[in-house]
């Protein structure tokens, strides 16, 4: 059966609402599940008609900020909110803005198959102020919990990761190294989902640059295509056989994001 996954950094999902993107968008592509990532709000602060879908939202306790939700066209066995316990507490990621599990920032639903987990990867910030929480303690607590998880079954897991991969992965590489998102610390993490035995899936289809999925308002990087490409979809190993397609969808506006989507025949 084949299942179509949608990953959007909604920057503001009641933003993206109000100008009539969100609408348009599902009714352009009807995602079977639909992961959003710094949703700014809780449930109740949104108004948002979806027939037809299972909603679940993991807000921030922080008002609009940070904020993770998925909807779905199929039930799910099970809900994880946030890192579970043990993990956050065995890799201490308090740090002095707070403990990201208080964020919003991670949840996970349980399907006959596989899992799917969205996450919205804390930003390093411009100072780089927070790579040692994503270097030392979030990124690989959040492998960490993506490992435990395919001990039962396979892991699709997408969202804002808040760094460029690789050179092709941003307009204007040599001018960014060691900078905020494209650091040696935050691409290390991205490698070692890679050498976990997590794939990108849109690497699987297409090579090369000029394949981005956020922009900054600053002298029209967006009309201009001056990106990078940080909204990931990864997948176990074990399931890239049944990934059909993996796409970028630079035209779709409401945010300074796009959403990324894969097909899954499994």
């Amino acid at each position: 059966m084949k299942t179509t996954i949608f990953s959007w950094n909604v920057n503001g999902i009641r933003s993206v609402i109000k100008k009539g993107d969100f609408e348009s968008f599902i009714s352009k592509y009807h995602p079977d599940i639909l992961c959003l990532q710094e949703t700014k709000a809780s449930k109740e602060q949104v108004e948002i008609d979806l027939p037809g879908y299972y909603e679940f939202w993991n807000s921030a306790e922080k008002k609009g900020y940070s904020g993770t939700a998925i909807f779905s066209k199929t039930k799910p066995l099970a809900e994880i909110y946030g890192l579970p316990q043990k993990i956050a507490d065995s890799y201490d990621m308090e740090d002095d803005y707070g403990h990201p599990n208080n964020e919003g920032r991670v949840l996970a639903l349980e399907f006959d198959k596989f899992y799917v987990v969205t996450v919205y990867t804390p930003n390093t910030k411009g100072d780089l102020s927070r790579v040692p929480l994503r270097h030392k303690h979030w990124d690989p607590a959040f492998l960490a919990f993506c490992q435990a998880l395919e001990v039962k079954k396979p892991v699709v897991f997408c969202g804002d990761l808040n760094v460029a991969h690789e050179e092709d992965d941003l307009a204007r590489p040599k001018q960014n190294i060691g900078k905020n998102g494209f650091t040696a610390e935050e691409r290390e993490g991205f490698d070692n989902f890679i050498k976990a035995g997590f794939v990108d899936t849109f690497r699987i289809f297409t090579k090369g640059n000029g394949h981005y999925s956020w922009w900054t308002h600053w002298a029209n990087s967006r009309s201009n295509n001056v990106g990078w490409r940080i909204d990931y979809l990864l997948v176990s190993s074990k399931i890239k056989k049944n990934v059909v397609s993996s796409e970028i969808y630079q035209s779709q506006m409401g945010s300074d994001h796009c959403p990324v989507s894969i097909s899954l025949d499994l």
